[in-house]
């Protein structure tokens, strides 16, 4: 591994080429933070994706392209004189000793469960109006469930047990099941809101985060289903003019073949 000097030394060529780039290169140049946000949201899932990989080389690849954009962020941040990488260094290491009283204060924590209590009263002081105001609108529906049942959770808003889940659950799909016999689409999608809000916060009870459990589940089957598609060809068939247990058997194989 390298030297602090060695790492610190890396960041500032990678500043030293945000600049270059940005006085030289014509696509550089016409970027604003508005034409990267997607591209950032993207750079942000490729990284998840090698995370999931357990793809190490991925992950530091997809690191440095998250880093470069958090650089250019605030390379043009300095362009406007609104705040330039020491700014953006500081106010997140100055929040981190804030919200890290048991560290850098005489504040004595229990376990992770009270530094998570701690970290959410602290936002209330510094001003925030709702522990909810740290979640982004614009999250996935599955991720924003997750964390607005960890954030309520963290000021004490929860349940005791996860028995008390399970019933929450099973009382969400006994409902669930009601609205489909009467047939009323709208209160069928509610309901089925419920259930998924309910999964969720099961999840969160058993130390699962929904989100890369749904995704896994997504992988395996997209996988598995690749490996059907591929017997097909070999065959010279197609898919729609196999039957299910055709298919079926092919299936079978990819599951027995998973890792």
């Amino acid at each position: 591994m390298h030297t602090r000097a060695e790492q610190l030394k890396a960041f500032d060529r990678l500043l030293t080429i945000m600049d270059e780039l940005r006085a030289q290169c014509p696509w550089d140049k016409k970027q604003t933070m508005e034409t990267l946000r997607h591209l950032t949201i993207e750079e942000t899932y490729e990284l998840g994706d090698a995370i999931l990989d357990n793809d190490l080389e991925e992950v530091k690849k997809e690191l440095g392209d998250v880093l470069l954009h958090i650089v250019f962020y605030a390379k043009i941040g300095s362009e406007t004189n609104d705040f330039d990488i020491a700014d953006v260094c500081n106010t997140i290491c100055d929040k981190l000793i804030s919200r890290h009283p048991h560290i850098y204060g005489d504040v004595t924590v229990a376990d992770e469960e009270e530094v998570k209590r701690n970290w959410e009263n602290l936002k209330l002081k510094e001003g925030k109006k709702s522990v909810l105001e740290g979640v982004p609108q614009s999250l996935p529906a599955l991720v924003k469930a997750n964390r607005i049942q960890e954030k309520v959770a963290g000021v004490g808003f929860d349940w005791e047990e996860p028995n008390q889940v399970w019933e929450k659950l099973e009382e969400e799909l006994s409902e669930f099941k009601e609205e489909i016999a009467k047939g009323d689409k709208n209160a069928i999608e509610s309901e089925f809101g419920d259930v998924m809000f309910s999964m969720v916060n099961y999840a969160r009870f058993l130390k699962i985060n929904p989100e890369n459990a749904l995704e896994r589940t997504n992988k395996k089957f997209s996988k598995r289903f690749m490996y059907l598609e591929q017997k097909a060809k070999e065959l010279n068939k197609s898919l729609k003019d196999m039957t299910l247990a055709e298919m079926d058997v092919f299936w079978e194989e990819a599951k027995s073949s998973d890792d």
